[in-house]
């Protein structure tokens, strides 16, 4: 059992302190009849951002599917890299069945670099979704043709090239200037909340290049407004299969983005129960194959045992990655 952490960390984050959520999903104490009232569901980000599309594509198919009659209403409450959403999760609403929020790699990432005070093991992580790969583009005119030309420009005057990403996204944009023998400390980042400000960035010229999930860049990359360089996972995508991978070009990074669904700490296991069962309907459904498809998703459910483990390797593997390269 998790417990409820202090308000001082709500304080540091700038938070005012509000009524945790009363137990509206269930009418009853055993959760017999859950969920019987409305399930807010959360995007720790901007609308537009990988946290949004996956929430609303999520909550779309369940709804398409008849799994869930109650109103499931979205909330996005961005903010520091959704580490605001999660301190609220955890510090307000511990206990409580009728909360569930999107996550994924930038969790561990803000807990890594010291921008959030909780990680993967503070919260009732439900299942693992699905897993994106990372791309990173250009603007259609840019003067950069393929990947490493950006690394060597970064390289060599990292300040004369700003790269837009995400906090979980500027993970593997540094361990692909290490894998090019740059210096990932020095990268300049610009943070975005999610790719669509990237987008607007990158057309504007605010930015040089970016990286996000494909998911974000896609609708651009298909206009031709934007080009990608390369993927950052094990194999070229079915819906970009001109674009290489970061391996094919000669850099050993596949570090992928997973997104997953959790709850507060001490959720209800009926409610635990009650969405994991759901979201393994979900993901079994046309409707959300046909929508991972869209979106270049690969499906990598995973819930119990298997997930906890899951979360612990990667979790290590963020770490000794952070060690290695520096916070960024």
């Amino acid at each position: 059992m998790k417990k409820m952490p202090l308000l001082a960390a709500t304080l540091a984050f700038g938070l005012t302190l509000t009524a945790c959520s009363d137990d509206g999903g269930s009418g009853s104490g055993d959760g017999s009849d859950y969920p019987s009232g409305p399930i807010t569901m959360t995007a720790g980000a901007d609308p537009g951002s990988g946290f949004d599309l996956t929430l609303r594509t999520l909550v779309q198919v369940i709804q398409q599917e008849g799994l869930v009659e109650v109103p499931m209403p979205i909330e996005n409450r961005p903010g520091a890299a959704s580490a605001v959403w999660t301190a609220q999760m955890v510090e307000q609403h511990a206990g409580a069945d009728d909360q569930v929020a999107v996550t994924s790699l930038v969790m561990m990432t803000n807990n890594a670099r010291g921008q959030s005070d909780y990680n993967t093991d503070d919260v009732t992580m439900i299942a693992r979704l699905l897993s994106e790969y990372f791309v990173v583009v250009v603007s259609a005119d840019s003067e950069y043709q393929d990947l490493e030309s950006v690394l060597n420009a970064v390289a060599d005057d990292p300040g004369a090239v700003p790269v837009g990403a995400a906090s979980d996204d500027q993970l593997p944009f540094a361990l692909l200037m290490d894998a090019a023998g740059g210096d990932a400390s020095a990268i300049n980042f610009v943070a975005y909340e999610g790719g669509g400000e990237q987008s607007t960035a990158l057309l504007s010229g605010d930015i040089d290049v970016a990286i996000a999930g494909t998911s974000e860049f896609l609708p651009l990359i298909e206009s031709g407004e934007l080009r990608a360089l390369a993927v950052v996972g094990d194999d070229r995508l079915e819906g970009l299969p001109d674009v290489p991978t970061a391996v094919e070009e000669g850099y050993d990074v596949t570090i992928s983005n997973w997104r997953g669904i959790y709850g507060p700490p001490d959720m209800p296991d009926y409610a635990v129960d009650y969405w994991a069962d759901i979201l393994s309907q979900t993901v079994e459904s046309d409707s959300w194959k046909d929508a991972a498809e869209k979106n270049q998703w690969v499906t990598t459910f995973m819930v119990g045992d298997e997930l906890d483990t899951y979360l612990e390797e990667t979790n290590t593997q963020v770490v000794e990655a952070f060690e290695k390269i520096g916070s960024q």
